[in-house]
C-alpha cells in the first residue's frame, strides 16, 4: 500500500510518499522560513501564494524520487485541518483535483492526528500511548488509543509554548523562528539568575498556560531600559525562559502519565511531537520525568516532529487501511480538535 501526501497547514510546503512497510519513499519539505522572517512571523498571504507557486512541481518530484507513478498510488492525503485556512485551501484542493482526476481515493487527514501518528512511523509504537503535542499552534496532552481514537487530557488555556518561544526570542532580539534561537542561546546562560513563574505547576489536572511566562519576561527586559538587556544578560533570561518552560512541561506531563495510567494500566510510553519536541533540553527533562513515572519517552526524529508530510501520508495511510475514506466535498478547517467529546477551550488549536 503506497499513500501520497501532501502538507500545507503553515510555512512549509511538504509532499511525501509512504509505504505499508513504514518506507518513506520520498519526503520532502521546502521551508518558507526565509520568506517570513523580514516579518517576525508568517504572513498567511505569502504562506499561501508560495504554497501555491511550489506544490505542484514537487509532488512531480516526490513521485519521481519515489520512483512510482500517480497510477502506482493507492490513496492520497492532505491536511485539511487546523491551520492557516489559505494554505490548507492550496493543499487540499490540489490533493482533491489529484484524486479526481486519477481517481484515487482521497483522505482528509488532521494535522495533529498526523502528529500524533508519527512515533508508529519511525520508530513504530504501539497503541496506547500517552502524546504530548508541543508546538507554534499547539501545546495538548493526549491518550492515543487508536486512529481516530483520542482523549484531552489537558490543553493551553491560552498561548501555545512554541508562541511562548517565539515571543520570548522577539524580545530578546532574536530572529524568526524562535525556537531554535532560543536553545542556542540558552546553552550560555545561567538558568538561575532569573527566577521566572512556573505557570500552573503544582496544580491538579494537565492544563498549560504560558501568557504570564511571556508577560514576566516582557517585564524583565523592559527593567533593563531603552537599551534592552547585554548579551550575557539575554543568555540568562533565555536559559531561564527555558528552564521554566521544561519544569511545566514536566509537572503536567507527570499529571497525565497517572491519569493515563488510572485508565489504561498497561500504557507505558510518552510520546512528544511537534515542532518543539526538537529542543533537546525539553526532551532531556521529559526523559527524566517518565523514567521517575515509570513512561519510556519515545520522540519521532527532528525531521518528523517539524511539520512535515510524511507524517500525514503515513496518518493517510492508518485510515485509508481502516476503511476511512473523504468525499471531495470536505472542507478546509482552521480548526479540528482531535477529541470532540472534550469541553472546549479557549486555548490554541482547540475550538471547533
Amino acid at each position: 500500500m503506497i499513500v501520497l501526501g501532501i502538507e500545507t497547514s503553515c510555512d512549509e510546503t511538504a509532499v511525501a510518499i509512504v509505504d505499508e512497510a513504514r518506507t518513506r519513499r520520498a519526503d520532502l519539505v521546502l521551508s518558507q522560513t526565509a520568506l517570513h522572517r523580514p516579518f517576525g512571523g508568517i504572513v498567511p498571504e505569502l504562506a499561501a501564494r508560495a504554497h501555491l507557486d511550489h506544490l505542484e512541481p514537487m509532488v512531480g518530484e516526490a513521485l519521481q524520487q519515489a520512483g512510482v507513478t500517480l497510477a502506482a498510488v493507492d490513496a492520497i492525503a492532505a491536511t485539511v485541518g487546523p491551520g492557516l485556512i489559505g494554505g490548507l485551501l492550496v493543499g487540499a484542493t490540489t490533493a482533491k483535483a489529484m484524486a479526481l482526476a486519477s481517481g484515487k481515493p482521497f483522505v482528509a487527514v488532521n494535522h495533529l492526528e498526523g502528529h500524533a501518528l508519527s512515533a508508529r512511523l519511525d520508530p513504530g509504537l504501539d497503541f496506547p500511548y500517552l502524546l504530548l503535542l508541543v508546538s507554534g499552534g499547539h501545546c495538548q496532552l493526549l491518550i492515543v488509543e487508536g486512529v481516530g481514537r483520542y482523549v484531552r487530557l489537558g490543553t493551553t488555556i491560552d498561548d501555545a509554548i512554541g508562541e511562548a518561544f517565539d515571543k520570548t526570542a522577539k524580545l530578546l532580539g532574536l530572529p524568526y523562528p524562535g525556537g531554535p534561537a532560543i536553545e542556542s542561546l540558552a546553552l550560555h546562560g545561567d538558568a538561575r539568575r532569573f527566577r521566572l513563574p512556573r505557570p500552573l505547576a503544582g496544580r491538579p489536572g494537565c492544563d498549560f498556560s504560558f501568557a504570564g511566562l511571556k508577560t514576566a519576561v516582557r517585564i524583565l527586559v523592559e527593567g533593563f531600559g531603552p537599551a534592552g538587556p547585554g548579551t550575557g544578560d539575554a543568555a540568562d533570561i533565555a536559559a531561564g525562559f527555558q528552564a521554566a518552560c521544561a519544569d511545566v512541561l514536566a509537572d503536567r506531563a507527570a499529571h497525565a502519565m497517572a491519569l493515563a495510567r488510572a485508565r489504561l494500566p498497561g500504557i507505558a510510553a510518552l510520546v512528544v511531537a511537534g515542532g518543539v519536541a526538537a529542543n533537546r533540553a525539553l526532551r532531556t527533562r521529559l526523559e527524566a520525568v517518565a523514567s521517575a513515572e515509570g513512561f519510556a519517552l519515545v520522540a519521532p526524529p527532528p525531521r518528523l516532529c517539524t511539520d512535515n508530510a510524511a507524517m500525514i501520508a503515513w496518518a493517510g495511510l492508518e485510515r485509508f487501511r481502516l476503511g476511512h475514506t473523504d468525499g471531495l466535498d470536505i472542507a478546509a478547517r482552521p480548526r479540528w480538535p482531535l477529541d470532540p467529546a472534550a469541553p472546549p477551550a479557549p486555548g490554541a488549536g482547540v475550538k471547533a
